[in-house]
């Protein structure tokens, strides 16, 4: 199975510039050994398990729970049994039709 989730957190209580709290974030994921990648508007994972999408979520979570008062988070899963690192597929499909996407 594969679960791939597009997710931004990161405090509101905190002004401007948010990216000290979200650095957090992705420090976690790069100890984890996750495979991610970085958007400006949000990050991207895949994990093999559902478990495993939420316990990421969470982890991220208690990253900025010590010292925010409040937290904005939106999530968006695509769960698909029978397939894996289709993260990586997803773009080359889109690729093999109209060229290289990447800039």
């Amino acid at each position: 199975m594969s679960v791939i989730v597009e997710f931004s957190m990161f405090p509101t209580d905190k002004g401007d510039s948010v990216s000290p709290y979200v650095s957090r974030i992705i420090k976690m994921m790069i100890e984890s050994g996750i495979a991610y990648k970085l958007t400006p508007m949000g990050t991207v994972f895949e994990v093999s398990e559902m478990h495993d999408a939420l316990t990421v979520v969470g982890k991220a979570y208690r990253q900025l729970e010590m010292d925010c008062g409040r937290v904005f988070a939106i999530a968006k899963f695509d769960i698909r049994k029978g397939k894996e690192n289709r993260m990586d597929d997803k773009i080359r499909s889109i690729e093999d039709k109209i060229g290289n996407v990447s800039k």
